[in-house]
Parts: structure tokens; sequence; C-alpha cells
């Protein structure tokens, strides 16, 4: 099936915060329901998830990938979830193909789809009817390594591909208050604003480069999973592009919701 003729698809980046927003319904999940009936179709979505380190970079290319729940102390309804949406081998074989450097491997039982990926989907589309595939994070290279392959997955775009980045712009668990409507902390909000206002100025070097130069951003930004994924995002992205930010809050006072997509 060639897409190429299909317009150019947005870039999606979701706050995902805790597991339980794959079964609750509030503010974000209703967010997302309506994002997902506002967006083109597309042939497949290739999510970056914060929960998929590994060394070297790989993308699943099973036919049916497995719904990984891969977390702990939640209740049994989140475990029971499944997301049987099917694989892409075919497009898993155009990403190896079209990505160079670094080589793409291709995962055909490790991995599947883990709760960064199918709690965020089960909102945009409930029917796990879109082929669904996982590009892993190389937890090894630095910022600058997983922007730079963010600017080659651009080429999907114009595929039918949907690239969506899974994580939290501020993410520490160490701070959390589980009152999901705890205020949030100064410097979360700090950081949160920072990130909100670079996007908005289109300065996305100082988000690849910048983010751990305050004592806000070592804060909200204590390791670097779920920042990685921001930068995927970035990186797939062309200067102008329409930016339209989908929810903007705070969870458990340190997790940030912020989702955007732009283009």
């Amino acid at each position: 099936m060639d897409t190429r003729s299909i317009a150019t698809l947005p870039v999606l980046f979701i706050g995902h915060g805790s597991p339980m927003n794959a079964i609750e319904t509030n503010a974000f999940t209703q967010a997302l329901a309506r994002l997902g009936t506002s967006l083109p179709r597309p042939r497949a979505v290739l999510c970056i998830s914060a929960h998929w380190l590994t060394e070297g970079t790989w993308v699943t290319h099973m036919a049916q990938p497995r719904t990984i729940h891969d977390f702990y102390g939640f209740p049994k309804d989140l475990f029971d979830v499944q997301y049987p949406a099917p694989g892409s081998s075919e497009v898993a074989e155009i990403i190896r193909a079209e990505i160079l450097n670094p080589s793409i491997s291709l995962d055909d039982a490790n991995w599947g789809l883990d709760h960064g990926t199918w709690a965020v989907l089960k909102h945009l589309y409930p029917m796990a009817d879109v082929p669904v595939l996982q590009l892993s994070i190389d937890a090894r290279q630095p910022p600058e390594f997983h922007h730079r392959l963010g600017q080659q997955l651009k080429v999907l775009r114009d595929r039918g591909v949907l690239i969506v980045g899974s994580g939290n712009v501020v993410h520490n668990l160490r701070r959390v208050d589980m009152d999901p409507d705890a205020k949030a902390f100064d410097w979360a909000v700090e950081f949160d604003e920072w990130v909100k206002g670079r996007l908005l100025v289109r300065d996305h070097a100082a988000l690849v480069t910048d983010f751990l130069k305050t004592k806000a951003g070592q804060m909200s930004v204590p390791t670097l999973d779920h920042y990685l994924p921001l930068l995927y995002v970035l990186g797939a992205t062309e200067n102008g592009e329409a930016l339209q930010f989908e929810y903007e809050s705070m969870q458990h006072a340190s997790i940030s919701m912020r989702s955007f997509q732009i283009g």
C-alpha cells in the first residue's frame, strides 16, 4: 500500500502519567478521546514510549504485539486490560530501510506495547483497529541523538504513519502526592511553563540542550526516560507548523500531563 499521497500527518506528544489513566474517566482521558475523533485515520501508529529503554534502537516487528503490564501495585482491573491492536511488519521494515544511522533492529518476540503506548491509544483508538509499532529509546545516547533520530523519522508522516511520543515533561516520582488533585510544586509549574514557552516560540534547540540548566529542570527531569520522547516529536516536525495544546494540567503534584500536537 503506497500512502505517500496522503496529507502529512501531525505529530503528537502525550503526557501519559499514571497507568490508572487507562481505565479512568477524567478530564485528561476525555481530552484524548476528543483528539482521537479529530485525527486523520493513520496507516499505522509509531509510538516512542518512555518505558522501552534498550541498548541500540529497536522497532517492534511482530504481527500481534502483546499488551505489557509493566507496573505493579495497581488494581486487578488494570492488569486485565488488553489492547489487541495488530502490528505492521511492513512499516517496521520501512523504518529499518529509511533510518541508516543508527541501524534499526527488528524485534519479533521480546517487547510489545507497554503502558506508555496502550494506556494512551486505548482512548485515542478504543477499537484497537489501527496497527501499532513501538520504537525503543537507546538509553546510552545523549539528547541530541534522540532529536536527530526524530528528524529522520519525519519522512514517515508522508506515508500515513502517526508518530506519538509518550512521556511527561515533568516526571518526579519521588515527590508524587497520591492525591491526583494535589497542588503542583512550584518547581514543577516553573519547568512546565518553561517548556510551553520554548514550544510557543519554536525554540526546539533549548528544549534539546538547556532543560537541565535550572534547579526546576533538574527536579522535573531527575531521569531522562520520560523527557526523551519529547525530543523525537520535536525532531519530526518542520519549522512553522501549527502547535496546538490538547491538555495542560498537573497530576499528583509532580507529573505534567501536558499534551500537544504539531502539524
